[in-house]
C-alpha cells in the first residue's frame, strides 16, 4: 500500500506529492519551490527519495528539482518535448514574472517519450502523455493504488490554461478525454493546484467539459 502525502508550495501553492512505500523510500512529484520544506519533511518521516517526476517543466514546478536532486543524487524525469525547458526562463516561464528567479536548471535526467509503463524501485505506473497545458505534459497513473498525479491538465470544476508556450486547447480537451476521463469513475485524481476529484465528477460537474 503506498502512502501520498500533499505540500503547497512556492507563491502559487503548487502541489508537490510525495508518494511513499513500506520500505520508506518515496517519489518525489512536481517540488516547485521550497526544497527545505519538502528535506524537512522528509527527514521527519524518515523518507529516502529515489527519484524526482515532473509532470510538465513549468517554473511552479521545478523550483527545487536542482536542490533535491544533487543532494539525494537521484534522477529527474521528464517528457522529452520539454527537454530544453528546465534551463531556459522564456519557455518555462519563470521569465514572466517578478515573484520568482529565473530558472535556469540542469537538464532532466530521464527523457520520458509517450506513452508507456514505469517501474522505479518497485513503483509502477502507467504514464500517458496529456498534451494541451504544455506539449510535454504527462500523467502518472498508478492503476492498483487508485490515483493519478495529473498535473495541470485537469483541476477540480476546470481545466488547465492553454496561454502559455505551445499551449493548446483542441489538445488539452483531447487529453483530458481520452486519457484521463477513460480512468475508472473513482480513481482519485491530484492536480497541480487545487482539492483532489475523481473522472466521475469532473464528467458530471466541470463546465469546461459539457456537450
Amino acid at each position: 500500500m503506498l502512502k501520498i502525502n500533499q505540500m503547497e508550495l512556492g507563491p502559487v501553492q503548487t502541489n508537490c506529492y510525495i508518494i511513499s512505500n513500506d520500505a520508506k523510500e518515496c517519489l518525489i512529484f512536481d517540488p516547485g519551490e521550497e526544497a527545505d520544506k519538502i528535506i524537512g519533511f522528509l527527514q521527519k518521516k524518515q523518507l529516502t527519495p529515489v527519484a524526482i517526476l515532473l509532470t510538465h517543466a513549468h517554473f511552479d514546478h521545478i523550483g527545487a528539482v536542482d536542490t533535491l536532486r544533487e543532494k539525494y543524487e537521484i534522477p529527474a524525469y521528464l517528457h522529452k518535448l520539454e527537454k530544453e525547458w528546465l534551463g531556459k526562463p522564456n519557455l518555462n516561464g519563470s521569465g514572466k514574472y517578478s515573484m520568482v528567479p529565473d530558472y535556469r536548471l540542469k537538464d532532466a535526467d530521464i527523457l520520458l517519450d509517450g506513452e508507456k509503463q514505469l517501474e522505479i524501485n518497485g513503483f509502477k505506473m502507467d504514464v500517458f502523455h496529456t498534451p494541451g497545458h504544455s506539449p510535454g505534459s504527462v500523467s502518472y497513473s498508478f492503476g492498483q493504488e487508485g490515483f493519478a498525479i495529473v498535473g495541470d491538465t485537469l483541476f477540480r470544476g476546470s481545466i488547465g490554461r492553454t496561454d502559455l508556450v505551445d499551449g493548446s486547447e483542441k489538445k488539452l480537451l483531447q487529453s483530458i478525454n481520452d486519457s484521463l476521463l477513460t480512468l475508472p469513475e473513482h480513481m482519485i485524481l491530484y492536480p497541480g493546484h487545487g482539492p483532489e476529484t475523481t473522472p466521475e465528477q469532473e464528467k458530471r460537474s466541470n463546465p469546461f467539459l459539457r456537450g
